[in-house]
């Protein structure tokens, strides 16, 4: 595993991080989920990523109970807060500062630690002030429970807002999680050079693109059994986007450049967001070990220039790369 620092902070974070959206809580059993965490772990994965929506909290408390027992100081605990949880009452849901307070010490109860290594507001929420949401992110800085604060899914205009008043109330807003990968590429024109000028990192999503780019959905061919093309209860309205013929042909025209470098298409897609220099990890998550044991050996990949100009050339025509398809709600 290699290490990259996050934005112009002093925190190091894995190369691969690895999260259970969709996965602990939902899609895997706590063993298995326990054996994936174990997997991580093996693989000198440092940084595990969550938030209190998924799996409606039982994925942190999940990956908490994983944790257990490991070195507090040689993980990076990342989680979020926006999404409602629990009742839907008219505060468990956004960005005002009741729900950010009341968000982050859950997530610290489920979580089973102190402190959160990174707090991400996990949408822009345009119904409260901006200074309103700053202010209780630094409250909680400053009262030990979150070292770092970051965004995920803000625009290139929303970031830049954010890091101002940062500055302001002298706190490190270091990081944005976006989806990122081969084909959905919406974050390069703006996100990424505001996000340079600013000092703040990446942590990418979904850098197989919900798995469309490990190759297993085959043009004109139903979903594999037990794919999340198939899964009602998560992801499969977001894979949609992606199971078209064009899409499904153009990938399989990656194999042989995957070959060439002695990768699995996976591993090159993982590979291909970490030769971006804005990004320090990217998330993989897995509901089996060996997937894990698998993604992580993208870590320290080195794409060179003439197999990255062939992978746009397969991909020519089906790249998603308009800046606002950034996600707000």
């Amino acid at each position: 595993m290699e290490f990259r620092r996050l934005g112009r902070s002093g925190l190091n974070v894995s190369e691969i991080s690895y999260g259970n959206w969709l996965t602990h809580g939902s899609q895997v059993e706590e063993d298995a989920a326990h054996a994936c965490v174990r997997a991580a772990l093996d693989a000198g994965i440092t940084t595990f990523d969550t938030a209190d929506v998924y799996a409606n909290t039982k994925a942190e408390s999940v990956l908490g109970r994983a944790l257990k027992g490991e070195r507090r100081e040689g993980l990076e605990i990342l989680t979020k807060v926006f999404w409602p949880t629990g009742p839907g009452g008219p505060n468990d849901k956004g960005l005002g500062r009741k729900h950010i307070m009341e968000s982050a010490h859950a997530s610290l109860r489920r979580l089973e630690t102190d402190y959160v290594d990174l707090y991400q507001a996990h949408r822009y929420d345009r119904t409260v002030p901006l200074e309103e949401t700053m202010l209780a992110f630094a409250d909680l800085v400053r009262q030990g429970k979150v070292l770092y604060i970051g965004v995920s899914e803000w625009t290139a205009e929303q970031i830049t807002r954010g890091a101002a008043l940062a500055r302001e109330l002298n706190v490190p807003l270091i990081s944005s999680q976006p989806q990122y990968s081969m084909l959905w590429r919406v974050i390069e024109e703006q996100v990424v050079p505001a996000c340079e000028r600013e000092g703040i990192s990446q942590i990418v999503w979904s850098p197989i693109a919900q798995g469309v780019l490990t190759g297993k959905y085959k043009p004109g061919a139903e979903p594999p059994a037990g794919s999340r093309a198939t899964d009602e209860s998560g992801g499969k309205n977001m894979i949609s986007r992606w199971l078209r013929d064009d899409v499904l042909s153009a990938v399989q025209n990656l194999e042989p450049l995957a070959k060439e470098a002695d990768l699995s298409l996976a591993q090159l897609a993982v590979a291909w967001v970490l030769q971006n220099p804005n990004v320090a990890s990217a998330i993989i998550g897995a509901s089996r070990p060996d997937q894990v044991t698998e993604n992580v050996k993208a870590a320290g990949v080195k794409l060179d220039a003439d197999l990255l100009a062939k992978i746009d050339d397969v991909l020519k025509g089906v790249i998603e790369s308009d800046p606002r398809l950034t996600q707000t709600p």
